[in-house]
């Protein structure tokens, strides 16, 4: 594979880890820039905006995880100097999938 057939992000998925992605310890793979960041992306039926939305905020994931049954978080690292992204983590949340040591201290 050639660096182009690697290096395709989305100019969105740029632009969140330029302007709201949580930036990564260690360099790109790809490029050596110290640029690469994690985004999270969420999706779910009960979300706003086409069901999808990038978690720009901190601690918006845990709001929408006690607002919400289910949804499902992609994390996402991006290099913003060449493009390359990689799909490093899914994780489901929501309320269904609650940490049950975090529903026992909520009362708390």
């Amino acid at each position: 594979m050639t660096r182009l057939d690697v290096c395709d992000a989305h100019p969105e998925l740029v632009r969140a880890a330029r302007y709201v992605g949580e930036k990564a310890r260690q360099p790109c793979p790809v490029c050596g820039a110290s640029g690469l960041a994690y985004v999270s992306y969420v999706y779910g039926d009960g979300l706003r905006a086409a069901n999808g939305r990038c978690i720009s905020h901190p601690g918006e994931l845990e709001q929408l995880g006690e607002r919400h049954d289910e949804f499902t978080c992609y994390l996402v690292e991006v290099c913003p100097d060449c493009g390359w992204n990689h799909l490093a983590r899914r994780e489901l949340h929501g309320r269904r999938h609650d940490q049950p040591a975090r529903r026992a201290g909520a009362g708390a």
